[in-house]
């Protein structure tokens, strides 16, 4: 059931008093980050907060550390604002912070353990194997002769799916292995699975917390949800709501609450699944800073629930003043 904000407490709370977006950072994301931090800077002036947008480098990090605000909306996606370390640096401060806290951060962009503690709770993840070195390869291959190819490679603690490939075979597998491992270093290889790709966004903080409509996304040229199909307009067509039987669709919708609820996201967080060809929904992984940029998709399940970009944004400033 879906709950408001208390808009005016809210406002009140933050009035007179210093607010910053954190965005940027030395992330691969750094430049969809400042997209979605420009749309929120905006979304807050309009409910009438002027919030600077801060690149998290080193020197403003030290500035932070000596004038701290009084709250700290994070819109850095990838490492180090999606991964704790930001988390963790404004809780030694003591500033109020938006979205995740440092476990749930930690949790969300390490693949590996985010698949097992969802395992844990008896959630369906594909098949999955950790590869940690060169010397790993080898049985990486065997998995991929286990479960067919093709299969996904991916590093352990990437978003925006960066640096992330479809192996058809074995000299594939080997090549993106490598090149992963050597950027990256630990990486995922998942079994690939056949279907519709859809994602489930999540406001809220807690027991209260209740799951968008439920948005497939169709790449038009790409093999699968991609950077590029992800940031490019015309890349990919959004169905929302998703064409779901009805039973899965509200299975998914529960199990991205449970995901939101039990990795303590706050906010918002957004869920992505593929619903194979034979109609069941596998967990691929959860976003705890979802992109909020104009092709983004929770804004866009949240305008398709009848709420705002303004009404997003009062949810992702109610997790920072709990």
């Amino acid at each position: 059931m879906m709950y408001r904000p208390d808009r005016e407490r809210i406002l009140r709370e933050l009035e007179g008093k210093d607010v910053v977006i954190l965005a940027g950072g030395p992330s691969r994301e750094r430049e969809v980050s400042f997209r979605s931090a420009l749309n929120v800077q905006r979304a807050l002036r309009n409910l009438g907060i002027n919030a600077p947008i801060v690149d998290f480098s080193r020197e403003n990090a030290l500035h932070l550390a000596t004038s701290p605000p009084y709250l700290a909306v994070i819109m850095m996606h990838g490492r180090p604002g999606e991964d704790g370390t930001v988390q963790g640096f404004l809780e030694v401060l003591g500033v109020r912070y938006t979205g995740a806290r440092l476990t749930g951060s930690v949790l969300g962009i390490d693949k590996y353990a985010f698949k097992r503690f969802v395992s844990a709770l008896g959630l369906r993840v594909p098949p999955f194997l950790l590869v940690r070195s060169p010397g790993d390869i080898d049985d990486a291959v065997d998995f991929a002769r286990e479960v067919g190819f093709p299969v996904i490679v991916k590093p352990r603690s990437e978003g925006s799916s960066v640096g992330t490939f479809v192996a058809e075979d074995e000299e594939g597998l080997r090549r993106y292995l490598m090149r992963d491992l050597e950027e990256f270093g630990h990486t995922i290889v998942e079994r690939f699975i056949r279907g519709r790709e859809i994602t489930v966004g999540v406001l809220g903080t807690g027991p209260r917390s209740f799951p968008l409509p439920v948005l497939e996304l169709r790449v038009k040229r790409r093999r699968f949800y991609d950077y590029t199909a992800k940031y490019t307009e015309g890349e990919t067509e959004f169905v929302l709501p998703a064409e779901l039987p009805p039973d899965t669709y509200g299975e998914v919708q529960e199990v991205a609450r449970r995901v939101h609820v039990e990795t303590e996201s706050r906010g918002f967080s957004r869920t992505d699944f593929i619903v194979s060809e034979d109609g069941i929904p596998y967990v691929l992984e959860i976003n705890t800073i979802p992109g909020m940029t104009e092709l983004s998709d929770l804004p866009a399940e949240a305008k398709a629930a009848g709420l705002s970009y303004e009404d997003v944004v009062l949810y992702v400033l109610e997790s920072g003043l709990i």
